[in-house]
């Protein structure tokens, strides 16, 4: 087979229906009324005896649309006859914008007091908690360990909201981080997360940053470090103490040195 006989045929185009312009304005008035229809704006050939005018639309709010009106025939007839007449936009039709799903359009700053931010059945960031479990000392394990609540954080929701707070004003890639004495990973006032979001986060509690009661990643970092200390006359360095928010302090029972 040539490549020429793989094309398809081109429609010719159709004297009668091309001149039927009245016609298909006929039809576009009887649509939408005189006063909604322009000025003639071509035809296009869609197929064998098939032509589409296209009338300026006048009606408001339809700035840049047309109307369309396919008019056909039959084989060895010179009489054109309306398939079908509609309003189409142009190239420089005003459109709506795309239609974005509830869940895409809310932000954060669009929830107050008394609104509800529902969450669908297959959010992936949630898995399925486990509840209902009869023996209580299986149970106080299973709150200590926040597996009690119907729905719990999933793999995809925990590196999510890990990704965005790393990327976010309160990871290491900001001016304030890069121009820190230190790192929040080192600061006396740095809350490690619990589970494995606190191998890279903390909560900050210095009320006189503004990243108190943020989540701050261990290489983020300010000028409200803990670090940073006054010049005194002395130099003498503080006397250190036990971290018991880490730690916890016990009684101890016998010889020291032993």
């Amino acid at each position: 087979m040539s490549p020429t006989a793989s094309r398809p045929r081109a429609a010719k185009p159709d004297a009668v229906l091309a001149g039927a312009v009245d016609v298909a304005r006929e039809s576009a008035v009887s649509t939408g009324g005189a006063e909604a229809v322009g000025d003639h704006q071509g035809h296009d050939v869609e197929g064998d005896r098939v032509v589409t005018h296209y009338f300026e639309c006048l009606l408001p709010g339809y700035a840049g649309w047309r109307w369309a009106v396919t008019l056909t025939r039959a084989s060895r007839s010179k009489q054109a006859t309306v398939n079908e007449c509609v309003i189409l936009p142009g190239s420089t039709a005003v459109l709506a914008p795309r239609w974005v799903p509830w869940d895409e359009r809310v932000s954060p700053d669009d929830l107050g007091p008394g609104d509800l931010l529902p969450v669908t059945d297959d959010d992936p960031r949630l898995d399925p908690g486990y509840t209902a479990i009869g023996d209580q000392q299986t149970m106080e394990i299973v709150d200590e360990l926040g597996l009690g609540r119907e729905w719990v954080l999933s793999r995809e929701g925990r590196d999510d909201a890990a990704q965005r707070w790393y990327e976010g004003d309160s990871g290491p890639h900001t001016d304030i981080a890069k121009a820190a004495p230190a790192q929040c990973g080192t600061c006396g006032f740095a809350v490690a997360l619990g589970g494995s979001l606190g191998q890279v986060f903390s909560v900050c509690t210095n009320e006189r940053t503004p990243f108190d009661g943020t989540v701050v990643s261990h290489d983020h970092g300010c000028g409200g470090h803990s670090d940073v200390r006054l010049p005194t006359a002395s130099g003498e360095s503080p006397e250190h103490v036990v971290d018991t928010l880490s730690y916890e302090l016990v009684p101890f029972e016998g010889d020291p040195a032993s």
